[in-house]
């Protein structure tokens, strides 16, 4: 059984390659969770209108509506975690990706028992939201955090950001003026151990920073503090 929760979490495979994909639903089923299979990005858009799930598997290099594209149409109405998988290694692919709204990105090949940690790890965070206070207001009375839609606002205006944009941005705004580590991030916010090679959590600042300006929020800025990680202060961003 999922050891995150003790009911079924729902599973959305949108792959198109008959192996991976039959492989994907079958390990997954054994592994405790309820698994759609779908071979392509609309009938995978569909099958989120017809129900709901708690974490989606996209691959990117789908065919008709890459996942990218279906990435960027489940965000106009979605929240739900997204984990891209694709044997496009570049950076300026993994980038696009967050850029689209993905929470995590796992390249091919990958092993099943990285995958279900990954998920797993997604289940946890989604569990512990579900547990938090209720919704902050910034002291300047105008940003407002939304943890249902997890998302902030600035006089109504939503900043558009992704669940794990917002879990960032939260754990920066309950903890400003304190520089935390980038390791301290990976562990409490991505849920996984800090590698110098990883940009997830660069990537996600950078959404969140372009995003902020986006609304006019300038209160507050992430800052990087070279050598240590991230702080939400006044000033500007480096």
């Amino acid at each position: 059984m999922n050891p995150v929760t003790n009911c079924v979490s729902r599973i959305l495979a949108i792959e198109d390659d008959p192996v991976l994909g039959g492989y994907l639903h079958d390990a997954l089923q054994r592994g405790g969770f309820q698994v759609t299979w779908c071979r392509d990005g609309l009938e995978g858009l569909e099958a989120v209108k017809r129900q709901s799930f708690d974490v989606v598997l996209m691959d990117i290099l789908l065919p008709g509506l890459n996942g990218l594209d279906a990435l960027a149409r489940l965000r106009h109405s979605h929240a739900t975690p997204v984990i891209l998988m694709s044997a496009l290694g570049a950076e300026a692919d993994r980038i696009s990706g967050f850029q689209r709204g993905a929470d995590d990105y796992l390249p091919k090949p990958f092993s099943m028992a990285e995958l279900q940690v990954r998920i797993e790890a997604i289940l946890r965070r989604v569990a512990l939201e579900r547990r938090h206070q209720p919704p902050l207001q910034a002291g300047d009375g105008t940003l407002q955090f939304d943890e249902f839609l997890s998302d902030v606002s600035l006089a109504g205006q939503p900043a558009g950001m992704t669940p794990s944009e917002y879990r960032l941005f939260d754990m920066l705004y309950r903890n400003r003026d304190e520089v935390l580590s980038k390791p301290f991030l990976y562990q409490h916010v991505l849920q996984r151990g800090y590698s110098r090679h990883d940009r997830s959590l660069d990537m996600h600042v950078s959404q969140i920073r372009r995003k902020l300006k986006g609304i006019g929020y300038h209160e507050r800025q992430v800052r990087t503090v070279w050598g240590k990680g991230y702080v939400l202060s006044a000033g500007e961003a480096d």
